[in-house]
């Protein structure tokens, strides 16, 4: 179950719009409309769901097709008229097979740039840990532990991506099926960088001043 949201101001026909965006990389994906019944719906659920005005009636979407919304985040706006919906889709969400309803028919059904927007989402709960520290939490107990803590897990870290890679490499080599390992590397990398972050944030450095370092690397030479 979803935390406790703001309740919606359902306009005169008991409705709001809900504007669908991927988590990943903020790409617009449709517009709906939600009632009572489909925001409780989707609340409680936690796959999107809306009220069909052609039918009258609430409708999760995917049903049919498969392609579900599993819901990140909500938000409604300051006039609580308008609904965000943050979330990680399943399949295409537009009818016609495209990513999103605002595509062209051509359009790619799949995601096709790399999602790093996500990461201003794990650095706010990062930072978020590091101003309240709040007790039980992993991330805090890195953060007390003091940079030294903080930064061998990176280094450990860092170890396991190579040796995930190596076990990567040699299942090519073998020709042999790399889902298990190619898997193993995303998550050593993942937990690379989670761990990179926690440094920053141990420090008090934003991650926008490696970015800087990283386009002013980008203008100097060619990588």
């Amino acid at each position: 179950m979803m935390p406790t949201l703001a309740q919606p101001a359902w306009d005169g026909n008991g409705l709001a719009a809900a504007v669908v965006q991927d988590a990943t990389d903020g790409r617009v994906l449709m517009l709906g409309w939600m009632d009572d019944a489909a925001w409780q719906a989707t609340v409680a659920t936690g796959e999107v769901h809306f009220h069909s005005r052609s039918r009258d009636s609430l409708w999760r979407k995917g049903e049919t097709s498969g392609n579900v919304l599993r819901v990140r985040q909500m938000a409604v706006d300051c006039d609580r008229d308008a609904i965000l919906v943050q979330v990680d889709p399943v399949g295409p969400t537009c009818h016609r097979g495209t990513r999103s309803c605002f595509d062209p028919d051509s359009a790619p059904a799949a995601r096709t740039t790399p999602g790093f927007g996500w990461l201003d989402q794990l650095w706010a709960t990062v930072a978020s840990r590091a101003t309240e520290r709040p007790a039980g939490s992993y991330t805090t107990r890195l953060l007390d532990g003091g940079v030294d803590t903080a930064a061998r897990k990176v280094v450990e870290e860092a170890t396991e991506v190579l040796m995930a890679a190596k076990d990567d490499a040699v299942a090519e080599i073998g020709a042999g099926d790399r889902s298990a390992t190619r898997t193993a590397l995303a998550g050593e990398v993942a937990d690379l960088l989670f761990h990179a972050l926690v440094v920053l944030a141990e420090r008090d450095v934003a991650p926008s001043a490696v970015i800087d370092v990283l386009r002013a690397r980008a203008g100097a030479r060619t990588r």
